[in-house]
């Protein structure tokens, strides 16, 4: 990109181009583990050496998810090389996927210290100087460390000359430092999150079936994790089952429409879990959460009807891997009922909705949910 483009480039042109990039990213580190966990963890597989590293693999490509972002960010504002490389770093490492271990393992040195055993004091030592990865880190913040490496990069152009070599990576590490020094208040946007749903628990089980569906739609089409939300709030019984629901509800809208205007793989990727790679598509259309969230709202009504219960480790999964739907029919649910409520009941609305509200009300046309890759 020249420096001439870069100057006539609009804030939702870039932003686009990060959304783009963050989604594309989303799709790479997230798709293996949700496609296949559930099959690699079957009895069959158990004590197997291979499916085990596999396992491991498909996990660590979820952990890597910031640098694919940053990669795949640089691609979109036509930084190769250095520049693309130090991107994908500075938002791998901005992210906090990787940090030094946790109050825990301090914890655990000083009681180690406590006790005069120099052996484990040795072991405790090393634990708590170490650094852990977790998770995919915190994708706004991975968003926003990208943001500031690109802008500067814009900025800088070709001024540093052959120093570029030197100063970029330096330049790089300072913006992830922001990022770090950022991380707890781009997470307590989540945090502030998950406490305003867990309001909506105190409210009559149908309005909190249709509240708490409503809000799990709309955050998975944002950078928020709604797995985090679900476990950090701790959402059991009915309160699981209804932001599961909300998360299947999303995945049968888009699918639907998905389906007339993009190829089969994209719409297969999202059906197995990939719903975030279309948040550029909401971005620049914002009509979208109509259909996501009216969809949303009726589905979550079956939840206390048929007394639809899930576990926090469910409460944001939907149907990938099919984990809302099984910790249903743990709940006391039946197979067919489940299937039902799972399965059939949100495809039928989700068709309702896309015929009422671009066929009959002619309120979007399908052509919005279009992927592209560019």
């Amino acid at each position: 990109m020249t420096n001439e483009q870069s100057k006539h480039m609009s804030i939702m042109t870039f932003l686009t181009k990060i959304l783009n990039g963050t989604a594309i990213g989303v799709l790479v580190g997230l798709l293996p583990n949700a496609i296949l966990s559930v099959v690699l963890s079957a009895e069959l597989f158990k004590g197997n050496a291979f499916i085990g590293a596999w396992q491991n693999a498909n996990v660590l490509f979820q952990a890597v998810l910031p640098a694919l972002m940053g990669l795949v960010i640089a691609l979109e504002f036509n930084f190769k090389g250095l520049k693309a490389a130090v991107i994908a770093a500075a938002t791998y490492v901005g992210s906090g996927v990787t940090l030094k271990s946790s109050a825990a393992a301090l914890t655990l040195l000083q009681q180690a210290q406590e006790t005069g055993n120099d052996t484990l004091i040795k072991q405790a030592l090393k634990v708590s100087n170490s650094y852990f990865t977790s998770g995919t880190g915190d994708i706004i913040n991975a968003m926003l460390v990208a943001s500031l490496t690109v802008f500067l990069l814009l900025c800088i152009g070709e001024k540093l000359g052959s120093l570029n070599i030197i100063l970029l990576p330096i330049i790089a590490a300072l913006c992830a430092s922001v990022g770090l020094l950022m991380l707890p208040y781009t997470k307590g946007i989540t945090s502030a999150t998950g406490e305003m749903i867990k309001t909506f628990t105190e409210l009559q089980p149908y309005v909190m079936s249709m509240l708490i569906s409503i809000s799990f739609a709309i955050i998975l089409m944002t950078p928020m994790s709604t797995v985090a939300i679900g476990l950090a709030i701790g959402l059991n019984g009915i309160s699981a089952g209804a932001s599961a629901m909300g998360v299947a509800a999303t995945a049968f809208v888009l699918c639907v429409h998905s389906i007339s205007v993009n190829k089969p793989g994209v719409t297969t990727a999202i059906a197995l879990g990939s719903m975030k790679m279309m948040m550029p598509n909401i971005f620049k259309n914002p009509i979208i959460y109509l259909p996501l969230t009216t969809t949303a709202a009726l589905t979550g009504l079956l939840v206390p009807i048929f007394n639809v219960t899930g576990t926090p480790e469910s409460a944001g999964f939907g149907l990938v891997g099919l984990t809302g739907m099984f910790a249903s029919i743990k709940g006391g649910l039946s197979l067919f009922i489940a299937s039902i409520v799972w399965l059939i009941v949100p495809l039928v609305v989700a068709i309702l909705t896309r015929i009422l509200f671009e066929k009959v009300l002619s309120l979007y046309s399908v052509e919005i949910f279009r992927f592209e890759i560019e």
